[in-house]
Parts: structure tokens; C-alpha cells; sequence
């Protein structure tokens, strides 16, 4: 007689050595590592058990580091609004992580004239880019009342003291000095910015990559001091004219678009900041004695790869 399925709400029986489950097992067991469970799939094939007993934590949590991610949620206020704020501010600081490192990815690349490797971490960018813009979700309705109950809890703290978006800004060609004077308590964080500071930005390097394919970058441009933020310049803009003005499936074109992407997605990402603190706190000094939305609108206006938009008009 063939054997009957279990349930899927009943547990599995535990299974023998050879694999069969026999017919006085105790329920509520678990079958061992490389046995079945003794349940059958709708065509007959016995179906595996999860493997559930592991000598120290479980594999996942080896290489999620879970349990680390989960506790450092430390809120400071008895107001419940503040773990959403907390952990989407925390969401936050690892998809810049991310970025940075695809950015990173596509610089190097560039370096090596390795276009496909470019493009790719080019385009994974702009997905993690919108789930980076997407975690505004949770705060972009906050009334004053909300954001009030639990602001004094920031104290002087204010995401433009984020090292990590620093170094973001840094790769878009985003350089100040200035910005490194509050990560001078942390060593090692100052000291990747200021490498990063020193550093040619991604523009810089796909700049310079347009010049070994033999197009007309203006020598002052890539010469540039690369610790000065990137300055828009007339020459960059014809190049990019007649890169666009060309057929449109080159692969210059393509990387032109994957950068524009890039851009477009940013510069949301600065309007939904602007709009969120608008909503929360109107036009009162920030946190960290920032001036607060008068900040984020001198930041939302600010063009990444300029010449990518502007040479548009003249194609």
C-alpha cells in the first residue's frame, strides 16, 4: 500500500536510516539531516525536511548577522514613533553602503576600460537607489506633533553627519573639505573620507575613460584638482553632444543613460528629504544646527553630471 501524505499542519514523523518512515514513530519529531519526512507531494515524491538542529546558531545567522541588525535599535523616548524613524534611518546608512560600493565597482572598472562591469554596477545601483528612495515611505507623512515627540531624542545629531553619505556625495564629484571636520573623533571613518575626498570621483573616471576612446575632454578637466567639487564645463558638454548626437545604441550612449539614471534617481532622493522635513518641521533650524529645508533646497538644487542634461538642448 502506498504510503498516505501527512498533513501540512501535522509535524513529520521521524524517518529511519534508510529514508522510510515507519509506521510507530513517535509524531512531533524531526527527521535528521539527509533523510525524508515521511510526506509525499501531489505526484507521489517524498518531499525533504528542513534541516533544524544545528550545534551552534544557524548558518543563516552566520552570514546575516541577524541577531546584530535586530538589537541595535536603541530608541531614546517613550514615544512609539521613534523605532520606524530609528530603523529607517539605519535602512537607510546600508543602502548608501551598497551604493557607495557599486560606485566603487563601476570607478575601478573604468579604470581598466572594463565598460560591461561598469554598466552592470551602474544599473544595480539604480534598483538599490529606488529602495533607498522608497524608505522615505515610513516618514514622509509625519505631522509636527509626530515628529516633536521624539526629535529632542537626535540631540545635535543630523543626517549631514552621515560618513557614509559623504562618501556617496564624494563619488558624485560632491567634494568639501569642510565636511570631514565632524568625523575627526573617528579615526578610521575620517580617514576613508579623506581618501575619498582626494580621490577622482565616478565622473571624474568616466570623464577620463571618454578621453582614451578618444573624445575631445578638455585637458583642465582631467587634470582638475579631484578634492575640488566637479565644476560644469562647456567642452564636457560638447562631448556629450556628440556622443548623443551619434547612433543611438552606442555603447557610449548607453553609459551616458545608465549615468543620467543614476543622476535622476539622486536628485529624488534630495526632493523626497526636502519634502519629508518640509512636512515634519517646515522651515524651523534642523537638527545639528543645520538651517534645516533652506539646506535641502540648496542641495536638491544642485545638478549631478551636469553636462549630461544641459548638452540635451543641442542634440
Amino acid at each position: 500500500m502506498s504510503q498516505q501524505p501527512v498533513p501540512d499542519h501535522a509535524a513529520p514523523a521521524q524517518a529511519t536510516p534508510g529514508g522510510t518512515t515507519p509506521s510507530g514513530a513517535a509524531p512531533g519529531r524531526t527527521a535528521p539531516s539527509g533523510t525524508t519526512s515521511g510526506r509525499t507531494a501531489p505526484g507521489g515524491a517524498e518531499l525533504e525536511a528542513p534541516h533544524l538542529d544545528f550545534d551552534g546558531t544557524t548558518p543563516y545567522e552566520d552570514y546575516v548577522q541577524a541577531s546584530v541588525l535586530t538589537h541595535l535599535q536603541r530608541p531614546l523616548s517613550d514615544d512609539p514613533g521613534e523605532m520606524v524613524f530609528l530603523v529607517t534611518t539605519q535602512v537607510m546608512e546600508l543602502w548608501f553602503t551598497v551604493i557607495v560600493h557599486e560606485w566603487h565597482t563601476a570607478a575601478q572598472a573604468l579604470r581598466e576600460d572594463d565598460l560591461p562591469t561598469t554598466m552592470a554596477a551602474l544599473q544595480r545601483s539604480a534598483y538599490e537607489l529606488e529602495s533607498l528612495n522608497a524608505s522615505w515611505k515610513p516618514l514622509a507623512h509625519l505631522t509636527p506633533g509626530q515628529f516633536n515627540a521624539y526629535r529632542s531624542a537626535l540631540g545635535e545629531g543630523s543626517g549631514f553627519q552621515s560618513a557614509m553619505y559623504r562618501r556617496l556625495e564624494f563619488l558624485l564629484g560632491e567634494k568639501s573639505a569642510s565636511m570631514l571636520v565632524p568625523h575627526r573623533g573617528a579615526p578610521r571613518g575620517h580617514a576613508e573620507l579623506e581618501k575619498a575626498l582626494t580621490e577622482p570621483s565616478l565622473y571624474d573616471e568616466v570623464l577620463r575613460y571618454l578621453a582614451r576612446r578618444g573624445l575631445a575632454v578638455p585637458a583642465a578637466v582631467l587634470d582638475r584638482d579631484p578634492a575640488l567639487r566637479y565644476e560644469p564645463d562647456p567642452g564636457v558638454e560638447r562631448v556629450w553632444e556628440e556622443i548623443y548626437s551619434g547612433p543611438r545604441e552606442d555603447e557610449l550612449v548607453r553609459l551616458g543613460e545608465a549615468l543620467t539614471e543614476v543622476a535622476e534617481l539622486v536628485w529624488r532622493w534630495r526632493n523626497d528629504h526636502l519634502v519629508a522635513t518640509r512636512r515634519a518641521m517646515g522651515a524651523k533650524t534642523g537638527t545639528g544646527g543645520s538651517a534645516g529645508v533652506a539646506w535641502l533646497e540648496k542641495r536638491a538644487g544642485k545638478t549631478v553630471f551636469p553636462e549630461l542634461w544641459t548638452a540635451r538642448s543641442h542634440v
